[in-house]
């Protein structure tokens, strides 16, 4: 009995594959594609799976049963061959071969690794006169591609890369390192580290860095994480085999690189096998988050797929210790499924490839590794995380909708996302300049007797409010730096000395080789500050400016035109304008045309014409002279204040000398961006010396970036403004460390605090409540109206007055001497007359009718003066006197 029952076996084991394989199917379909059938009626196809892995252990079973569910006797038969390929693209090419030249199959489905894929497609492609379609489960690879008959009976991992990338975002992550395995049976490392870096980049992170997992020995592997552990690396993706990466988290685990601080993300290459991992081993990988192919498994259809998939899996492979169906059989059951849709009434066998697509997955489930098990969440391009997949679910772009789903007997993940961030036992080293020229930003001072040191100022300020809201747990202190730059500063994040800086550092493009900045939290730009000049007490033809030189000639040219006019008209009723010479008429015609200005005497005006032209040109001229009055009122009056220099063209035009702030980045912008001669060029260690150098002309400018002068202008309030042109350059943001995993949570505290404003009250406190302390030490003289706004009218006037007053005195002059000569003359034609009278005779001195008085008292009553009375008197005494 013992060897017939041996015997049935051998034949049972025989024929059973063989019977197996030669299966009638009904109706299939390739989405449209035109099928044709053989003369017998029956139709062959080929399939090549990897039977000693898992996927292509499920795709076989799976196939079988879907060839039983679809057969039916009213159509032609299907045929399926089978064959092994032990996972090895020789065996699978030979495979391909002999199904192709020996059967005939129109149709050849398959191989779950590139590998397999390129070989079966270059065969196909080579062997067959009708060329067979060929179905491939493995992610295609460009050399795949060029054949035009191989299918992808797959989606691409293009949605997963998504929804790793949206995980990463809600986690307020940036950097990430992917861990690939380069093995023929994963996508090729092109198409990952292509597919996530465009989904990172969308969601703001970046792919910081690419490892390779290219040796399995526990020294090399344990040095490979060593190197990620000092780069500082905590956020994974790993890409590999179930294997490979249940070792990489093994080890990482030895090395204090899973649990807090870190955060690991595995592919669907290792969570679509998690229904085939023991608990046991499920609960080594505890921690792991992951993207798993999602397909329905609470529907009653795949409830009975799967009990009869269990009891066929077990019958074929009965060492497997778990039959538990995953995405492979459900892959490979679709295709049959869809091929069975198809149309069989043409002639022939070929199937044409067209038409055939594989709608994107658009759901990816979230699972995270929790004991023995794992809990699942799901996300769906376009609308975000939820709980369930009901046509009611709520949707989130945040994981913190998964936390009732995913962290059931865990802190929420918001918790563990600041360990993450975090991630150091000890606080973190921040640099602090410690000799910052504006106190007003940092500010160090240590007391002598405690030796303890303190830290003040707006930017110290805005990174602890910014740090509290980013994370509270995350400790740090500060390290006051004393080098001579702050490109030094920064530098010292890139050797391990800081992990961040805090103060006043310019964000540039130099910086950002040795550290990552957060977004600006002050106003960015580079400013010009010069002396204030007054508009008003600088220009002499103030007066003028009420009117422009078009209107000033207007003006002159209409009166003395209405003038003439008058002077015209009158002429024939007013002697005065008839009589006289030539230049007395013109004077009498200017005057007459500018006295209308000011005042009308109509009284003087006979012809109604006259007075009906200076009527209207009276109302002219009073809306003219009240509109000057008030334009020169409102420059009287108003206080403007101007730049002494306009722009940077200008003082490059004077070859001026300008300066910047000592131990700034702003010298090479100067010199290389605005064209500065390096010898124009001087630096000042604060900013009382700015101000004295403006003051004493030494410069003629400065340059300052925008936060320091605004506190410069606040201490300066009276003497100096900055130029309206503001030059671009970055502004002030904190500084770290390489894939600092706490910037983007920095980033959204400072907007967090800008928004509130509470920005804004540090630096009315810090900045602008900064007291100007050239208050007192200006002159009000600038606000009062000067004598050089009026020196031109002043100087028109006191000439105009001179010159009459001179013209004047001349005139006179000339009238005096001529008068005074006629009197001499008649003085000295009298004298002589008396002269001859008394030479006649002999005056008897005592006679009393001759007073000896009487030439002179009768002179003095010819005579006007006092002067002319004078000189007769000494003309008489004179003989007496010799």
């Amino acid at each position: 009995m013992n060897i017939v029952s041996f015997l049935i076996f051998l034949v049972i084991s025989f024929w059973w594959p063989l019977f197996h394989a030669q299966v009638r199917v009904a109706n299939g379909s390739l989405i449209s594609p035109v099928v044709n059938h053989e003369s017998n009626g029956r139709i062959s196809i080929g399939a090549i799976f990897d039977e000693t892995s898992r996927p292509g252990k499920e795709a076989k079973v799976a196939v079988e049963m879907a060839i039983d569910d679809f057969s039916s006797s009213t159509n032609p038969y299907l045929f399926l061959y089978s064959r092994n390929s032990q996972g090895k693209p020789g065996r699978a090419a030979v495979a391909a071969k002999e199904l192709i030249s020996t059967h005939g199959v129109k149709l050849i489905m398959g191989a779950h690794t590139r590998g397999e894929a390129s070989a079966i497609a270059e065969v196909a492609s080579e062997e067959a006169q009708d060329v067979p379609v060929f179905l491939s489960f493995a992610d295609l690879t460009p050399k795949t591609l060029k054949f035009p008959c191989v299918l992808q009976a797959t989606p691409d991992q293009k949605v997963q890369m998504n929804a790793i990338a949206a995980i990463i975002q809600s986690w307020g992550l940036l950097q990430v390192t992917l861990i690939y395995e380069n093995v023929p049976t994963l996508s090729t490392p092109e198409i990952i580290v292509s597919q996530l870096s465009q989904a990172l980049e969308q969601s703001g992170g970046e792919l910081s860095h690419i490892f390779t997992l290219t040796s399995f020995s526990l020294d090399s592997l344990q040095k490979e994480l060593i190197q990620l552990k000092e780069k500082k690396c905590r956020v994974f993706v790993i890409h590999a085999t179930l294997e490979s990466g249940y070792r990489l988290y093994q080890n990482a685990k030895k090395l204090n690189m899973t649990g807090d601080g870190f955060l690991w993300i595995a592919t669907n290459s290792i969570t679509d096998l998690f229904h085939s991992v023991s608990p046991k081993n499920m609960s080594l990988m505890q921690g792991i988050i992951g993207t798993k192919t999602y397909f329905h498994e609470n529907l009653l259809e795949f409830q009975n797929f799967r009990k009869r998939f269990q009891s066929h899996f077990k019958n074929i492979y009965p060492d497997e210790e778990y039959n538990e169906p995953g995405i492979f059989a459900l892959q490979a059951y679709d295709v049959i499924q869809r091929i069975s849709a198809a149309d069989f009434s043409g002639s022939g066998a070929e199937f044409q490839c067209v038409n055939w697509t594989i709608s994107p997955a658009k759901v990816v489930e979230i699972v995270n590794v929790v004991g023995k098990s794992y809990q699942s969440g799901y996300w769906t391009e376009g609308l975000g995380f939820s709980e369930t997949l009901d046509d009611e679910a709520f949707h989130h772009t945040s994981m913190e909708i998964l936390k009732e789903v995913l962290w059931l007997a865990q802190p929420w993940h918001t918790e563990r996302q600041r360990r993450i961030l975090a991630g150091r036992s000890e606080p973190i080293r921040v640099g602090v300049p410690g000799h910052s020229i504006f106190k007003q930003f940092v500010k160090v001072d240590t007391d002598p007797r405690t030796n303890k040191t303190s830290y003040e100022g707006f930017s110290i300020k805005v990174f602890e409010e910014v740090m509290k809201i980013a994370n509270k747990d995350l400790t740090y202190n500060y390290v006051p730096f004393g080098g001579p730059t702050y490109d030094d500063m920064v530098k010292e994040i890139s050797l391990g000395n800081f992990t961040a800086v805090a103060g006043d550092v310019t964000i540039l493009e130099a910086r950002h080789k040795f550290a990552d900045f957060s977004q600006p939290y002050t106003e960015s730009g580079m400013v010009l500050i010069v002396p204030i000049q007054s508009r008003l007490p600088s220009r002499m033809w103030l007066f003028m400016k009420p009117f422009t030189t078009k209107m000033w000639g207007l003006i002159v040219a209409i009166t003395i035109y209405n003038g003439f006019t008058v002077w015209l008209i009158e002429r024939s009723h007013n002697d005065e304008f008839r009589s006289g010479p030539v230049w007395n008429q013109i004077g009498t015609l200017y005057w007459l045309a500018f006295s209308t200005l000011f005042t009308l005497r109509g009284d003087r005006l006979h012809s109604n014409l006259s007075r009906m032209a200076m009527v209207v040109w009276l109302f002219v001229a009073l809306i003219i002279t009240q509109s000057y009055t008030a334009s020169l009122s409102s420059m009287l009056t108003a206080q403007m204040l101007e730049p002494s220099i306009k722009d940077v063209a200008t003082l490059k035009k004077m070859n001026a000398t300008v300066g910047y702030c000592k131990g700034s980045f702003l010298k090479s912008y100067i010199i290389g961006t605005l064209g500065f001669d390096p010898a124009n060029i001087r630096k000042y260690p604060s900013t009382a010396a700015y101000a004295k150098a403006l003051n004493t002309k030494e410069i003629a400018g400065i340059f300052l970036e925008v936060p320091p002068a605004k506190v410069f202008l606040a201490q300066y309030c009276k003497s100096f403004i900055k130029t309206e042109k503001t030059f671009k350059v970055g502004g002030f943001g904190f500084a770290f460390e390489k894939g600092f995993p706490l910037l983007p949570a920095i980033n959204n505290a400072i907007m967090n605090i800008t928004e509130s404003g509470e920005l804004l009250k540090l630096e009315q406190k810090y900045i602008n409540s900064e007291e100007c302390v050239d208050a007192d030490t200006v002159s009000n003289e600038e606000a009062s109206i000067g004598l050089n706004s009026f020196s031109i009218l002043f100087m028109l006037t006191g000439c105009t007055s001179t010159f009459a007053l001179v013209m004047f005195v001349i005139r006179h002059l000339l009238y005096s001497e001529s008068e005074h000569t006629n009197v001499k003359k008649a003085l000295i034609k009298r004298w002589r007359r008396y002269r001859r009278q008394t030479s006649g005779r002999v005056i008897n001195v005592e006679s009393p009718r001759i007073p000896p008085d009487a030439p002179y008292l009768e002179a003095r009553q010819s005579f006007s003066t006092a002067s002319d009375v004078e000189s007769v008197v000494d003309h008489q005494d004179a003989p007496h006197l010799r």
